[in-house]
């Protein structure tokens, strides 16, 4: 058997290479497709494009890793059926269920690398190639404004929009700015059409509006709004940059960009502000209540244990414990607060600050629940979105396990298929299934179903009909050996290949 297991391997290996190394070159040839023409005109260095393509391999191989294995095992099970060495292992009374366990052993140490892979390189390699991005869309982009997008020329500080934009001349026509680098306030500014262009030095961009208006809104009052008309003007955004520069540090990431326990973590938290949210809610439900008939409000319970970490996540941080040494944390000498102390004070509302100075709280209103009952929500949407990502880890790499499930029973019935029924069947299976995690994780957002539901349903659905194929290809060889003298009704006509091997 240890011989035969070695040979079904071997047999798998090839075809498995073959399509992760199609697949992913494939993908890999669409990507530089969509983004090579945003990226060629800037000036950037070839080291630079080099590793934006090269990011983007991790992603790609994540998703194509378990449609190889998908193809390897359709492949080699097909051929050994159409060979009639499936025929000859039978005869020599091994199982097909013995025979499925080299396979399985060997999808799950995929499963496993799959998994390994996509929790520690993969939100690696995407924060580098978001950043990466993000860097190149600072530079020249003059080049790279897009009609009707929102454009962000300086990051979190000018966005620009226009329906149209001649490339050759740099006009604009229908052009609306968005001008948040003022603290204090924020411009809207509207213009029927204009003109752009950079400085010699390609740090300074100018923008020639006509024909428009001017909003400005302060951010303190929201009282205060000003309104102006002007044929032209002229805005002067500096440090836009026509070279390309690196950032040093971006400590933001989003949920595509974490692993699984830096998610957990956040999950802990979200949980724990929805928990006390809805406490507040009720409680400043029941004060309005007890206001009516003049009890005393009760203060909220905010006591809420956190849950511990997965177990993966506990063996995860003792691993990197024993091979990193500890960090020092220096303790810090606390005072307790004082009224004179505007520090604090400063990290209050008006009406916390009153109840800080004086012990007088205001009667909670309508607003404050209402308010509560969306921070409560806002938390669960976060909860959901970042579960749909960590099921979503561990679902991509159990889909290696499942897959072979469902390709040897559907290899060994469509035998005379060929490279069309695996190349076919491949792209029916994976599309149904990438179709049903994009529907699961749409709805697991709208806290519709839950997110292990979405994401670990296509998964079920495909191992329930795996078990089903291969139940029924047992029944099929079971049917060969029943006696002559059974009922007709009794007996099911076998497998054309099963019946040659009994």
């Amino acid at each position: 058997m240890r011989i035969l297991s070695k040979y079904l391997l071997k047999q798998h290996l090839v075809p498995f290479v073959f399509a992760l190394s199609a697949l992913t070159a494939f993908q890999l040839l669409n990507q530089i497709a969509r983004r090579f023409g945003d990226l060629v005109g800037k000036g950037l260095p070839g080291s630079v494009i080099v590793e934006v393509f090269a990011l983007s391999i991790p992603f790609i191989v994540t998703t194509t890793l378990s449609m190889a294995v998908l193809m390897a095992v359709l492949y080699a099970v097909n051929r050994l059926t159409a060979d009639r060495e499936l025929v000859a292992i039978r005869a020599g009374g091994i199982s097909l269920g013995r025979l499925m366990v080299p396979l399985l052993a060997a999808a799950t140490a995929v499963a496993t690398a799959a998994f390994l892979f996509s929790d520690q390189v993969l939100p690696r390699s995407n924060h580098r190639l978001r950043t990466l991005l993000t860097d190149i869309s600072r530079t020249k982009p003059t080049f790279s404004l897009k009609e009707q997008v929102i454009n962000e020329v300086q990051r979190n500080r000018f966005f620009l929009r226009a329906a149209r934009i001649n490339q050759a001349t740099f006009a604009l026509r229908d052009v609306t700015i968005y001008d948040l680098a003022d603290q204090e306030r924020k411009r809207i500014i509207y213009a029927d059409s204009g003109y752009m262009g950079l400085s010699p030095n390609q740090e300074v961009l100018y923008l020639a509006l006509y024909d428009g208006t001017m909003h400005e809104l302060s951010r303190t009052d929201a009282k205060t709004f000003q309104q102006v008309e002007f044929r032209r003007n002229v805005i002067r955004v500096q440090g836009v940059g026509n070279l390309f520069t690196r950032t040093q540090e971006d400590a933001y990431k989003g949920d595509r960009e974490m692993g699984v326990c830096e998610m957990e973590n956040i999950i802990r938290g979200a949980r724990r502000e929805a928990v006390i949210a809805g406490r507040r809610a009720r409680t400043a439900r029941d004060n309005g209540v007890r206001a009516l008939v003049g009890l005393a409000p009760v203060q909220p319970d905010t006591a809420v244990p956190l849950q511990d970490f997965s177990p993966y996540c506990r063996a995860l941080k003792s691993f990197a414990g024993f091979l990193l040494p500890a960090e020092l944390k220096a303790q810090e000498r606390r005072r307790p607060p004082s009224v004179a102390d505007t520090g604090i004070l400063n990290r209050f509302n008006e009406p916390g600050r009153r109840a800080f100075t004086t012990g007088r709280v205001d009667r909670p209103r309508v607003a404050d629940v209402l308010s509560y009952r969306d921070r409560s929500r806002s938390a669960q949407v976060r909860v959901a979105n970042y579960q749909v990502e960590l099921h979503k880890k561990y679902a991509i790499a159990a889909a290696c396990i499942v897959f072979v499930l469902i390709g040897v029973p559907a290899a060994i019935q469509f035998a005379a298929g060929g490279v069309g029924f695996v190349i076919g069947t491949s792209l029916v299976v994976y599309t149904v299934y990438y179709v049903g995690l994009i529907a699961g994780e749409t709805l697991a957002n709208r806290l519709i179903i839950p997110a292990f539901w979405a994401m670990w349903t296509p998964n079920l659905l495909f191992t329930v009909v795996g078990l089903f194929g291969l139940w029924r290809l047992r029944r099929a060889t079971s049917a060969i050996l029943l006696p002559e003298r059974l009922p007709r009704w009794l007996r099911r006509a076998p497998h054309p290949e099963l019946a040659e091997a009994a």
